[in-house]
């Protein structure tokens, strides 16, 4: 039996062994196509990703099975990689093509490798434990702005984040509150949609009135307002966000793209990129505002990246009722990680949370006018 005067203790598991079921981004297209195997650290293990002649995007494990050396530090030669060390040809299907020296290839000449797509300019691996095939109802949209005129290229960022593990940002899914007090934006509406492979949460904020902006600086400059957003995993690490930005001077709408594909256990490499609706009020200015708001959710990343490197691990939150539904959240991200023939019905079932926001609205409004009394009692009380 516990009471009120218990400490809480923290509990956590050590980080999960095996690394996720799904598809997973490794970044653009275009920066694997230059004709040179690229190395590539990814479910604990090195891999090699280069593209054949005819432009085909190919993952193996870097390691050739013969003496075992680096297919990475190897070169391209037409549609196969060669290895340095002794010049066996491995084709993107994992067989040995050629060993020039020999007369016959061994029969067990096989490497592990990736399912790969190449859609909307983004190159994805397949990653299953089991080595299972990606099943056909599991898929990855088509984001309409990367390939249309009307918008932007991709704005594209990377970075490796050591001493974390993957379910740190995912957890980002439902937590409301850290938007006011990380981000600097206020929550006015805040819900999640859980079913199936896919997790989304739908926000509305407005712009905090006592921090300042890059790009509120500058006389005449548009004000952003606010924002509406629309983001979406599909499957454990890749996230579409539909994201419109309401300035002064009219509405700004974009696709962010926010993905992660692991390390090892308690690292990965973050990415996001970023494309914008060339709106006829932006003119020639669509690609510095996609640059801009590229720099701005690079902030915002960089400040979640500093919780995540310094907090603990916890698998017992303890929650209030304006928290999001974390346990819930954790429960559908949990079928990314079991056998596919455990996964279960509460972990794809439809499940629909949302937050009440009165309370916190009423107690943010009250902090953001304190603030701004502060700053101008401070700005009044300077030498002229």
């Amino acid at each position: 039996m516990t009471t009120a005067d218990e400490v809480r203790t923290i509990e956590a598991d050590s980080v999960p062994a095996r690394f996720a079921r799904g598809w997973h981004c490794l970044g653009l297209a275009r920066d694997f196509t230059d004709g040179k195997p690229h190395t590539v650290r990814a479910f604990g293990q090195k891999l090699v990703v280069w593209a054949s002649a005819d432009g085909r995007l190919n993952v193996l494990d870097a390691y050739c099975r013969h003496m075992g050396g680096d297919l990475s530090r190897g070169t391209v030669e037409g549609d196969d990689v060669a290895c340095p060390f002794h010049a066996w040809r491995w084709s993107g299907d994992g067989r040995c093509a050629r060993i020039p020296y020999a007369r016959r290839v061994p029969m067990r000449a096989r490497t592990a490798s990736f399912p790969t797509l190449q859609q909307d300019g983004l190159l994805f691996v397949w990653n299953d434990p089991e080595g299972n095939p990606p099943p056909d109802g599991v898929t990855v949209p088509r984001i309409e702005g990367a390939t249309s005129d009307e918008w932007t290229d991709w704005s594209w960022y990377s970075v490796t984040i050591d001493g974390a593990n993957c379910r740190e940002i995912v957890d980002n899914v439902v937590d409301m509150a850290h938007f006011f007090y990380v981000h600097y934006s206020f929550p006015t509406y805040f819900k999640n949609i859980f079913e199936g492979h896919t997790a989304t949460q739908i926000m509305k904020g407005v712009a905090r009135e006592d921090v300042r902006r890059p790009q509120a600086e500058g006389s005449g400059a548009p004000k952003v307002l606010g924002q509406t957003s629309v983001a979406t995993y599909h499957g454990p690490s890749f996230m579409i966000d539909d994201l419109t930005y309401h300035y002064t001077d009219g509405d700004v709408e974009s696709v962010l793209v926010n993905c992660h594909y692991p390390v090892t256990s308690d690292s990965f490499v973050l990415q996001y990129g970023i494309v914008v609706r060339k709106a006829a009020h932006l003119g020639e200015a669509a690609e510095e505002v996609a640059r801009t708001m590229g720099e701005f959710i690079k902030i915002g990343f960089e400040q979640d990246v500093e919780i995540w490197k310094n907090k603990a691990r916890i698998d017992n939150p303890l929650l209030c009722e304006e928290d999001g539904p974390v346990y819930q959240l954790r429960r559908w991200y949990e079928q990314f990680y079991v056998d596919s023939t455990d996964v279960s019905a509460e972990m794809t079932d439809r499940f629909e949370y949302e937050i009440d926001t009165t309370k916190p609205n009423a107690a943010w409004r009250a902090e953001i006018e304190q603030n701004i009394a502060k700053q101008n009692a401070t700005a009044e009380s300077r030498p002229v």
